[in-house]
């Protein structure tokens, strides 16, 4: 089996995370950015819909601007902490896959794996992560780094929103474009390149080493050769194993409807999770709690313990004050506790 680079990206995620849980706007322009307000100065498109993006609204854009062009837009302010939730919850699909996981940002991540079929990994992963967050994904497959980032790309061009690069189809593809088809380099170093007569990605393959150290530096100027060739990235670094949370998740195959079934369901979990922090030697400090509907409506709500602590019954009793904030109208389809760690 060879051994292959996964890149998961997950589609207009933050535009995602808002239509997860008002799934009202499913189908409608959604603008993410700054407090939501377009009349107001100094706020920017954080990411944008697909059905934004056709009328030319795009991420780093001014509300204002993104208003003009889409005024029947859907504008709301950003929410770091339900794009951090829900982010975790995708790369816990990712981990539960047994891969190791770099984790790149809230919305991508890359995969090592020893496969015969890559193609049928990443399948997977698509269907993992949309069954269990609700979130689609494309996937990039490559044999370095570079090469499955920049896969991802034809990936969301492709109805499988799967796509594989290697050394056997990356010129045929990648040769005539400009350099600035590849992956970190942008209109100034293409300028720089250009001024030698590098314009394509073929061009700078085959550029000479000297050349570009003089230009670029000893380790910059050959490192944009080896971009131009597929790059040489081939290890996946997972983050750090000292977690700052820890978290339990359950989705249940017959929605709960009973309140007192749910409180149950929530203290069971923020026992469980508590246990096994302790068991590892930490101490929790916080307590989340995680709804979902039926309707994928997703709500993460969170409360500082009194105190640090390592009994269980105490963080459980919190969390069901935690559970208490919320407004459930709904049937649950997934409950989820996570303790935040001192």
């Amino acid at each position: 089996m060879e051994r292959w680079i996964l890149h998961v990206d997950l589609d207009q995620f933050l535009a995602a995370v808002e239509i997860r849980r008002r799934p009202e706007l499913r189908g409608r322009p959604v603008i993410v950015g700054g407090e939501g307000d377009p009349t107001r100065a100094r706020q920017v498109v954080a990411t944008a819909s697909y059905e934004a993006r056709a009328f030319g609204v795009h991420s780093g854009m001014p509300l204002r601007l993104a208003h003009r062009k889409c005024p029947d837009g859907v504008f709301l302010p950003s929410d770091h902490a339900a794009y951090d939730a829900a982010s975790a919850e995708v790369m816990a699909v990712l981990r539960d896959l047994g891969h190791p996981v770099e984790i790149w940002g809230w919305d991508e991540a890359v995969l090592g794996a020893e496969t015969d079929n890559p193609e049928a990994l990443a399948e997977q992963i698509r269907d993992r992560v949309l069954a269990g967050t609700g979130l689609a994904c494309a996937v990039g497959i490559g044999q370095t780094k570079e090469q499955a980032k920049m896969a991802t790309g034809f990936a969301k061009d492709s109805a499988a929103r799967v796509f594989r690069l290697s050394p056997a189809n990356w010129m045929p593809l990648l040769g005539e474009r400009d350099v600035t088809a590849l992956w970190g380099i942008g209109k100034r170093t293409a300028a720089r390149l250009a001024a030698h007569d590098v314009r394509t990605v073929r061009d700078l393959a085959t550029a000479d080493r000297d050349e570009l150290a003089a230009e670029f530096g000893p380790t910059i100027g050959p490192a944009l050769r080896v971009l131009a060739r597929g790059g040489s990235s081939r290890t996946v670094h997972p983050e750090p194993r000292l977690a700052r949370s820890r978290s339990k998740q359950v989705t249940y195959p017959t929605d709960l409807t009973g309140s007192e079934e749910i409180a149950e369901q929530i203290r069971q979990l923020a026992t469980e999770v508590t246990e096994e922090v302790v068991a590892q030697g930490r101490v929790a400090s916080h307590v989340a709690v995680i709804v979902r509907t039926a309707s994928f409506f997703t709500q993460v709500k969170t409360g500082r313990l009194p105190e640090p602590t390592t009994d269980p019954a105490a963080v459980a009793a919190h969390a069901l004050v935690v559970l208490g904030r919320f407004e459930i109208t709904r049937p649950v389809r997934l409950l989820g506790v996570r303790v935040d760690l001192a």
